[in-house]
């Protein structure tokens, strides 16, 4: 059976973490720069619906796509590699997949059958995968299989893949990530995981066409030899995948494997030409090369887990390079950061980040930020909470509402600056209620948005229940807070800044979202900018 679409899948073994996001995007990315339409979609073995419900310290940052899905953040290492947006259906979980089905069963669709595993749920995961392919947009879709191959939880997923290698032949591969360790005490490497991780999928039914090896060493020619040997795929198909300075160096680091030209041959596709990664090296050598160097205090309530503000910190990175300065990220945990040690914990900080979030925990740490920019003219970029926590310490400090808040965490206060939404007001359900996705905004010309983006009119995406109270909006404006963004439709606004300050702006919206390796987003680069102008 033939089909226009070609699909690669990316599974793992031995151990979570290896880089199948990083080894998928950076395919994607060399097969995109052959002249190929590629996207990526991530398949997640969980049972919750979607990663909006998630504890960040359980699964790292919600990537949220223009259409408004919360999604896994590998999303985000597609959009930043490819420059291609995303969508709903390029994230599938387990709990999306039998949501359908049993919805599907209670309109009778199934005809009175015995709903089962296999065919109902593995046909559910194969429509889902094939989604993408049948709208005829794109030559090849890479699939990334969350978790690992021998995990009970992915068992359906790994048999819908064997499902359509077999439906498809030729036109489906697999490629199969794992470890070969370094044990310090024998002085080698160990290729047994590799094999035992293979023989699992074997075990399912699955031969991998590929293995990508991620390791801390070189892979010599003996070790290649028997991984191929043993695991019965070609020489040219076992690729070193080593340990890299820069997620950034993996594409290269896979075009020196020739990973993306054994993909084409499996695939039976003509390799077109040489990958052009003019754009892609040009970054690199900036990145690599720069002329000055910045430091930035993220202020989070989970900057344990890096992962949380993934795309804060790549974007911070991207603007770096548009600016050819080395951004170091110093992350401040808002909960230890109080009226006392304030100083003691920003000081020598070039500028201030005070990051998204939800709930009272590490608030005041994050108002106390926002109070320390301000006052000492330190540039500072407030997104979503934080963009509500400059609200909260304009109106306490300068308005003198003393006991001026969020409803999300004083119900009832005295002055409601930052208010729920009244579409929000009737929900109850927590998870994909917000409001979300990909709004329009207007800016305020000769603005420091507006010079950002170079344009008056901008789109980004949300992830928000409360907003700034508008009944304020006129103490604010005459007291040298503006509103520099607003919704053209509701009046919402997205964007505010301080006057007679080096640079100021809280974002309601989420802009890291869409920093991209070819796009650089311009309020970062902007802010960048104002911190190099600043010193």
């Amino acid at each position: 059976m033939s089909n226009s679409t070609k699909y690669v899948f990316v599974t793992g073994g031995v151990t979570s973490s290896l880089g199948k996001g990083i080894i998928s995007a950076s395919l994607a990315k060399l097969l995109q720069a052959r002249g190929y339409s590629t996207t990526i979609q991530k398949l997640d073995p969980y049972i919750n619906v979607d990663p909006g419900t998630l504890n960040p310290y359980e699964h790292g940052e919600c990537f949220v796509t223009d259409d408004g899905a919360e999604t896994d953040l590998d999303l985000g290492h597609y959009e930043r590699f490819l420059n291609v947006p995303t969508s709903q259906a390029n994230n599938v979980t387990t709990g999306r997949i039998y949501q359908s089905v049993i919805e599907k069963e209670r309109r009778g669709e199934f005809l009175g059958k015995t709903v089962q595993v296999i065919p109902h749920i593995t046909n559910e995961i194969k429509e889902r995968i094939q989604i993408l392919g049948n709208k005829g947009d794109y030559d090849i879709v890479i699939t990334e299989i969350g978790g690992t191959v021998g995990d009970i939880e992915s068992l359906p997923y790994v048999e819908a893949v064997r499902q359509m290698k077999w439906e498809f032949d030729e036109d489906c591969i697999v490629v199969h990530l794992t470890l070969v360790p370094y044990l310090a005490a024998a002085g080698e490497l160990k290729t047994k995981p590799t094999q035992h991780s293979v023989k699992q999928l074997l075990e399912l039914g699955v031969q991998p066409d590929i293995l990508c090896c991620r390791t801390e060493h070189e892979l010599d020619l003996n070790l290649r030899r028997k991984i191929a040997k043993f695991c019965n795929v070609n020489m040219n198909a076992v690729i070193e995948s080593r340990d890299a300075e820069s997620i950034y160096d993996v594409p290269l680091l896979m075009q020196e494997e020739e990973l993306d030209k054994v993909v084409l041959e499996k695939l039976s596709l003509p390799t077109k030409s040489t990958p052009n990664l003019n754009t892609w090296k040009e970054f690199l050598t900036n990145l690599k090369n720069p002329e000055s160097e910045v430091t930035i205090g993220l202020v989070g309530k989970y900057v344990e887990l890096k992962d949380s503000y993934k795309s804060i910190s790549e974007s911070l990175i991207h603007a770096g390079v548009t600016n050819k300065t080395k951004v170091n990220v110093r992350w401040i945990h808002s909960e230890k950061v109080t009226k006392d040690n304030i100083e003691k914990e920003l000081e020598g900080l070039d500028g201030i980040l005070v990051a998204p979030g939800f709930g009272s925990r590490g608030i005041s740490g994050k108002i106390e930020a926002v109070r320390f920019a301000r006052v000492n003219r330190v540039p500072f970029l407030g997104i979503c909470l934080g963009m509500q926590c400059a609200v909260i310490e304009y109106a306490r400090n300068v308005l003198g509402l003393t006991e001026a808040h969020t409803t999300e965490i004083v119900d009832s206060c005295k002055d409601p600056v930052i208010d729920i939404m009244a579409a929000q007001k009737e929900i109850s359900e927590m998870g994909g209620t917000m409001r979300l996705g990909a709004y329009e905004c207007q800016l305020t010309p000769g603005s420091n948005v507006s010079e950002a983006y170079n344009t008056d009119s901008i789109s980004e995406r949300h992830r928000h229940r409360y907003e700034f109270n508008n009944e304020y909006l006129e103490q604010y404006e005459s007291n040298g807070m503006k509103a520099t963004g607003k919704n053209p439709e509701t009046g919402l606004v997205e964007v505010v800044e301080v006057e007679d300050h080096p640079w100021f702006v809280g974002a309601q919206f989420h802009p890291e979202y869409k920093s991209t390796v070819a796009e650089p987003h311009p309020l970062f680069s902007g802010f960048i900018n104002a911190v190099l102008k600043n010193r």
